[in-house]
C-alpha cells in the first residue's frame, strides 16, 4: 500500500483465509447455548458461474473428491444453480456432523481456488435452527475474509430478522472474524443449505 492509498483513503483488502471455517465447530457451541441454534448439517459454497472446460474440469473433481467420503450419509454432493445464476455446491451431513460439514466447505473453496477459480468465488454457508423452527445462516464472505448471521423470517417473503442476526453477532464476537460493514450482510434468499 503506497502513501498515494493512505491520502485518498483506500485500503488494502483483507486476504480470503480459509482457515477461519473451522472456527464454526466452536462457534455452533457458542450459539446454541446464547441462541438456542443447532446445525442443520446443512452448507453450500457460492461461486459466480464460469464456461468452458477447465471450470467444468474443477466441478466434477470437487464433487467426486466429496463423494469418495466413505463416511458420508445422506445424498451426495449436489450442484444447483439459482434464480440469479450463481451456482451452489450443497453438502449435506447429519446435524451432528458438523466438522465435517465444514471439511466439505472448505476444500471446496480449496480446490476451486487451487485451480485459478478463487476470484468465482462468493460465499460459504452452514445452516442452523432453533427449536421453534427459526433459521439461520452463518455466512463466510471469500473475498472479505469474514462471518455474517443472515435469518429470513418464517412464513414466506423476503423479510429477515435484523434484531437476530444482530444478536447472533454479538453472542459469536469473539468466536468468528465478524463482517463490521453491515451494508455487505447480503440476504441470501432462498439460497440452498439454509
Amino acid at each position: 500500500m503506497g502513501l498515494l492509498d493512505i491520502l485518498l483513503g483506500r485500503s488494502k483488502p483483507v486476504a480470503p483465509d480459509l482457515d477461519q471455517l473451522f472456527a464454526l465447530p466452536s462457534a455452533a457451541v457458542t450459539l446454541e447455548a446464547a441462541a438456542g441454534f443447532t446445525p442443520t448439517g446443512q452448507g453450500a459454497v457460492c461461486f459466480a458461474t464460469v464456461e468452458g472446460s477447465a471450470f467444468e474440469q474443477t466441478h466434477r473433481e470437487v464433487q467426486a473428491l466429496l463423494d469418495a467420503d466413505t463416511e458420508r450419509t445422506g445424498p451426495p454432493v449436489r450442484l444447483l444453480r439459482d434464480d440469479y445464476g450463481y451456482s451452489w455446491l450443497v453438502s449435506l451431513r447429519s446435524p451432528g456432523e458438523l466438522p465435517q460439514l465444514v471439511n466439505d466447505l472448505h476444500a471446496v473453496n480449496s480446490a476451486m481456488e487451487a485451480n485459478g477459480f478463487g476470484p468465482q468465488l462468493l460465499c460459504s454457508l452452514a445452516g442452523f435452527e432453533d427449536r421453534g423452527g427459526r433459521r439461520l445462516a452463518l455466512v463466510y464472505l471469500y473475498k472479505r475474509g469474514s462471518f455474517y448471521p443472515f435469518a429470513p423470517l418464517p412464513g414466506g417473503g423476503q423479510r429477515r430478522d435484523s434484531s437476530l442476526e444482530l444478536q447472533v453477532r454479538a453472542a459469536l464476537a469473539s468466536d468468528l472474524r465478524t463482517e463490521e460493514d453491515l451494508g455487505r450482510w447480503y440476504p441470501l434468499w432462498g439460497a440452498p443449505g439454509l
